[in-house]
């Protein structure tokens, strides 16, 4: 009995040299990686894994103008520019002793607007004034000495020929005759120089004065009385170089960048309708002057030149402007067209039907609708759709062959290329 009772206490004893028992922390940790693991690779699938759908390009259909008016072809934003316009300076370096312009001054062509200080000029001019005197008296002077010569001269040959002076004499004669003769044509030949001088200090003289050189409106005045003004930039920021900016009114007109995608429909002489941001309800008609031959890589567009047919003073350069540019309007006789107008590219055929995929987006990314059309007549780069789109709706341009009803798309942002 004492046995057992000792095994039993022998049982009881811990035996800290034994291993610890395993411990389930680490299987914990193990389980909660294994998870968000998972959940991260659900979240990708979800995000990069599911259908966007294919890359289109879009555009959007156009009405076609009603009765009595013009469709509209596209369109733009543009700025008021000004063809003529003028930072009028001095041309020589000087004082500016007044100005006679103020901003939303009216001036003429050839009006004053500002004079320098002619001190310098007038001291100039004076010692050329001068300078010519002194020329001409000289002259003078060489002159009578010349009619004195020539009437030896002449005396001289009357007593040679009679034997009364010497052959020397003579000849001594007939060389200062002929030495004034020189001098005269010099002191002539000064006198034409010191003359063209005085031109050009008056030309200096009349440099002090500062001309409108056209007809226009004075937008900015740039000079002030006793500041120092060149027609050149001196560098230190203290010297103006004009005296105020003239705009030309009569030469107002539009620039407006079209897309390089769009500029097809644009055409020289082509009507325009034009509104101000400044009035909106002001529709201005115009017309397509020129369209620039040349692009811009940047923003991939095509400069377009529109002048404006009606003249007003609430017109002013750097203003915004929304144009139109139009068909011409039909005959008051013919009905107006009807339907509206669609990019040819927006065109397809599907089951030997044409069709058009019209694009209902939310954000960058949508469905689209097959439709069913009837075509009308070709509209330049556009193709008039009688029935099944309305103005206003966006189709998918070149749709590809796989694209069906209901499928899904992602619209390709301005400047990409679909993919």
């Amino acid at each position: 009995m004492m046995n057992t009772n000792a095994e039993l206490l022998k049982e009881l004893r811990i035996d800290r040299k034994a291993a610890p028992p395993p411990s389930r922390r680490g299987l914990w940790i193990a389980l909660v990686v294994i998870i968000v693991l998972l959940l991260a690779a659900g979240a990708a699938w979800a995000i990069l894994g599911r259908d966007r759908g294919v890359e289109v390009r879009t555009a959007t259909v156009q009405a076609i103008g009603g009765e009595g008016g013009s469709a509209s072809v596209l369109d733009a934003t543009g700025y008021v520019v000004a063809r003529r316009i003028a930072t009028v300076s001095a041309k020589i370096t000087g004082k500016v002793r007044e100005v006679l312009i103020e901003e939303g001054q009216r001036v003429e062509a050839g009006q004053i607007i500002a004079t320098l200080d002619p001190i310098d000029a007038d001291a100039q001019r004076a010692l050329n004034a001068s300078q010519l005197s002194a020329a001409r008296s000289q002259a003078e002077g060489v002159r009578a000495q010349l009619a004195q010569a020539e009437a030896d001269a002449t005396r001289y040959a009357t007593l040679v020929r009679q034997q009364l002076i010497s052959k020397s004499q003579y000849d001594q004669a007939i060389a200062q005759r002929d030495s004034l003769r020189a001098q005269l044509l010099t002191a002539q030949r000064n006198i034409r120089v010191a003359g063209d001088a005085l031109a050009i200090a008056d030309i200096g003289v009349d440099n002090t004065v500062v001309r409108a050189p056209f007809a226009g409106m004075v937008t900015t005045k740039d000079a002030q009385p006793g500041e120092i003004v060149s027609p050149l930039s001196a560098g230190g920021g203290f010297t103006r170089t004009g005296i105020g900016t003239i705009v030309d009114m009569d030469s107002l007109e539009v620039e407006v960048d079209v897309g390089e995608a769009f500029i097809g429909r644009v055409q020289p002489k082509m009507p325009v309708e034009a509104a101000l941001n400044a009035y909106p309800d002001w529709k201005i008609p115009a017309e397509v002057i020129a369209i620039i031959p040349t692009a811009d890589r940047g923003k991939a567009t095509v400069k377009v030149r529109i002048a404006l047919k009606q003249k007003d003073p609430r017109i002013v350069p750097d203003m915004g402007v929304n144009v139109r540019f139009l068909e011409k309007a039909s005959p008051k006789d013919q009905p107006a067209p009807k339907g509206v107008r669609a990019p040819k590219a927006a065109l397809a055929s599907r089951d030997g039907g044409d069709v058009a995929f019209v694009v209902q987006a939310d954000g960058d990314s949508g469905t689209v609708a097959r439709r069913a059309l009837k075509l009308g007549g070709p509209l330049g780069d556009d193709r008039q759709v009688l029935s099944g789109l309305s103005a206003g709706e966006t189709v998918v341009l070149d749709p590809p062959a796989e694209l069906d009803d209901g499928d899904k798309v992602r619209i390709a942002k301005a400047g990409e290329s679909k993919s």
